[in-house]
């Protein structure tokens, strides 16, 4: 999701946010009631001078206190009216600016987790979420109360001008003739500030991005003393954003400026004209003082416009970057027409001369013709060095990404003939990098099956060896375990993945340096668990750690995306080769001895 900006599409200033007005469309109800309050407050305060020329001409010049009381109590209950008129348009504006956003937000985070693994690695998580929470908040504005106060000042210029016609049509010619001069410098402006509240909001994202990543990595941060140069760069991001936002601001400043200027200036040139007719005789006061109340309505609301229209040019920039979102496609998606999964499940797993890239190194060949098959119920071990390729093979098989040819079966079907649901039903996996929630235990057990009761989680968690240590936790199941589950050991958290992979219950199990970087004994612990969850499933295994891939039905050897080597352990110690050398590297003469013995 880079963007070119030369290649960027140059609408109006608020032109994006005519994409957001199907959400508007659902609450058609809340938007009839905020446009009925609008037009009853607008009318409202265009009776307010029709009252005061008639008390003026009127009332004055005969002296009579009945007539004016009369008006007064009149304008009392215009006040009134008003008064109501307003609240419900707050009320109605405001309730529909909140439900547009809560649903955008909505609609961007589905689509945002529906999106392919490619995306994410081109993109970071700080500056989509800056998305979701700087850009809608600006959204939220403009559909509440910028756009209320739009609609308002837009119905208070139009009527105004309507009336000052019907008032002096000769005042009024002067006064619209000045319209145009305010009108198209305001449009140019208006997109000025649009591009510059665009490059804001983008630079502003990426210092969220960079504070998100920072503050997530607080240890490794202050265990290498990284405090001073992460402020320091944090410090420059933020001002390059305060840069780019008084870009945007002086944009605005200059934009109302201007627009004051011309609309009072031209208001006072056609006041002094018509107080010379009202000298003349040619015009009453009370014609003149309605005329000037109208001016001042219609200046006041085309002044407040200009600045309506700078707020709704930078969420026009905020709905760009979020139609961006919505709009994004996943790369890898579901077929037109897909093919069911045998039922009940093999486990059978088979790559076929598949070759593949990563879309950032195209040239880069990451899987080489790789083709091997998994029986059901086997348990195959890949090994090999950095970067072998032994990760994509996960990759792939999850459908993250697609092989650039050759193709993967499981039970004989594609993966991609059949559905991304129905794919990842039927695979569990238990990562070297264990990903947990901020939340209970229960919940990140859970996680794969939000339905499952607490007998169902509990045992999961037995099974996985867990079960002991949450039992000794304070709140046990219900224990919170922080972000990224930072109060818990490794070999907890492998045990909590393991319950998850458990409950999952699927027929295909994939293990990625399951009991990498534990102690003794929580490897035990853990390895036990995986014994358990191994049994009677199709097992692929990741490891560098040649002592986990002892027990494994074969080994397969990867080198530079291919397969080299295959056979059991004592084969492959036997032959020499690349599997023996790694050996040599990891084991020290005693235990070699001890594995390579009959």
């Amino acid at each position: 999701m880079a963007y070119d900006e030369d290649k960027k599409p140059r609408g109006k200033a608020i032109g994006p946010l005519a994409r957001l007005l199907p959400y508007l469309s659902r609450y058609r109800g809340l938007v009839v009631g905020a446009l009925f309050a609008l037009i009853l407050s607008a009318a409202t305060t265009l009776a307010l001078p029709l009252a005061v020329r008639r008390m003026i001409d009127h009332g004055f010049a005969a002296a009579d206190g009945t007539f004016i009381n009369n008006y007064f109590g009149m304008l009392f209950a215009l006040a009134i009216l008003l008064a109501v008129a307003s609240a419900l348009r707050y009320y109605f504006v405001i309730t529909v600016g909140e439900r547009v956003v809560a649903d955008l937000r909505r609609d961007v985070f589905a689509r945002i987790t529906t999106l392919s693994p490619a995306f994410f690695d081109v993109n970071q998580s700080g500056e989509i979420v800056s998305r979701l929470t700087a850009d809608t908040t600006q959204i939220k504005s403009a559909f509440g109360s910028a756009a209320s106060q739009a609609l308002r000042n837009t119905i208070l210029c139009l009527g105004a001008m309507g009336m000052m016609i019907y008032t002096s049509p000769k005042l009024s010619g002067l006064a619209l003739g000045a319209i145009p001069i305010i009108v198209f410098p305001l449009v140019a402006f208006g997109r000025s500030v649009r591009r510059r509240s665009r490059a804001a909001q983008d630079t502003l994202a990426r210092t969220s991005a960079f504070a998100a990543e920072t503050i997530g990595a607080a240890r490794t941060v202050q265990a290498f003393n990284g405090e001073a140069a992460a402020t320091q760069r944090y410090g420059r991001t933020v001002e390059d954003a305060f840069e780019a936002a008084r870009a945007a601001i002086r944009s605005r400043a200059l934009l109302t400026g201007f627009a004051i200027l011309m609309v009072f200036g031209s208001i006072v040139g056609v006041l002094w004209y018509g107080a010379q007719n009202v000298l003349s005789g040619a015009m009453t006061a009370g014609t003149l003082g309605q005329f000037v109340l109208y001016s001042v309505i219609g200046a006041s609301a085309l002044g407040q416009l200009s600045e309506v229209w700078g707020e709704l040019s930078q969420a026009g920039g905020a709905a760009e970057r979020l139609t961006e979102l919505l709009h994004e496609q996943p790369s890898v998606q579901d077929p037109a027409d897909p093919a069911a999964l045998p039922s009940p499940p093999r486990g059978d797993v088979a790559f076929e001369s598949v070759s593949f890239a990563y879309p950032r190194r195209e040239n880069s060949i990451t899987l080489n013709g790789l083709s091997f098959q998994v029986r059901p119920g086997e348990t195959v071990a890949f090994v090999g060095p950095s970067g072998a390729g032994k990760s994509t093979i996960f990759s792939l098989l999850l459908r993250f990404y697609d092989p650039k040819s050759g193709a993967i079966r499981l039970d004989g079907v594609d993966l991609r003939a059949t559905t991304l649901e129905q794919l990842r039903d039927r695979l569990a996996i238990v990562p070297q990098d264990v990903t947990i929630f901020a939340a209970s235990i229960h919940d990140n057990i859970a996680f794969c099956a939000p339905e499952a009761s607490r007998e169902a989680v509990q045992a999961a968690a037995v099974a996985a060896q867990a079960d002991e240590f949450i039992s000794r936790l304070d709140e046990g199941y219900d224990t919170l375990v922080g972000e990224r589950g930072i109060t818990l050991s490794g070999g907890q958290r492998q045990r909590i993945a393991i319950a998850r992979a458990i409950l999952r219950n699927a027929p295909v199990l994939l293990l990625d340096e399951a009991t990498s970087a534990l102690d003794a004994e929580s490897e035990t612990l853990v390895q036990k668990a995986l014994d358990g969850l191994m049994k009677d499933r199709t097992t692929l295994v990741i490891a560098h750690r040649l002592a986990t891939v002892l027990k494994a039905d074969r080994i397969l050897v990867m080198d530079n995306g291919r397969i080299v080597e295959g056979g059991t352990h004592q084969s492959l110690i036997a032959k020499g080769g690349l599997y023996a050398r790694l050996a040599r590297l990891q084991f020290n003469d005693g235990i070699r001895e001890k594995i390579s013995a009959p």
